[in-house]
């Protein structure tokens, strides 16, 4: 066992797990923070999307030992205290989710989008969110909840 310093939504965690525990497993398991799922696990779909140093990134694929060197960690529990972040109330007034269990990678992919290109085309999310699966195939109310906070005037904040 190894001990872990990790700087996660903007508060400082330590935790004691074995070398080579993956991102994934010490955020849901070990911190409590549930938002990030667990799906593939071979880092196809999604699911686990988290941002590193505000980076999209799949947790399923990374071990702990590489973030733990003051890189900042954002969960989707991060995004807001009470869900009121842009893309959660599009999220919700586009009615993007269906059996909800990809949104919080798909809305972590999209934030990433919004931070880099806080006004893209429709083609430019298709691109973006290309990769990010959605089992009940909500696809187009995902592009609309992501259109949705574009076009909101308080913007995406870094």
């Amino acid at each position: 066992m190894a001990t872990f310093q990790l700087d996660i939504n903007n508060s400082k965690h330590k935790v004691e797990v074995n070398e080579g525990t993956s991102l994934l497993w010490v955020l849901r398991e070990h911190l409590g923070l549930t938002g990030t799922k667990y799906s593939c696990g071979i880092g196809q779909c999604g699911a686990c999307m988290v941002h590193i140093d505000n980076q999209p990134v799949r947790a399923c694929l990374l071990q702990v030992d590489n973030y733990a060197d003051g890189q900042k960690i954002k969960t989707i529990e991060g995004l807001s205290q009470n869900g009121d972040h842009p893309l959660q109330k599009a999220w919700i007034e586009a009615q993007a989710p269906q059996c909800g269990y990809c949104q919080s990678g798909q809305i972590m992919q999209a934030v990433g989008l919004l931070e880099t290109n806080p006004n893209p085309t429709r083609e430019e999310i298709k691109a973006h969110m290309n990769g990010i699966l959605c089992r009940c195939g909500t696809y187009l109310r995902i592009i609309k909840a992501i259109e949705l906070a574009a076009k909101t005037p308080t913007s995406i904040e870094k």
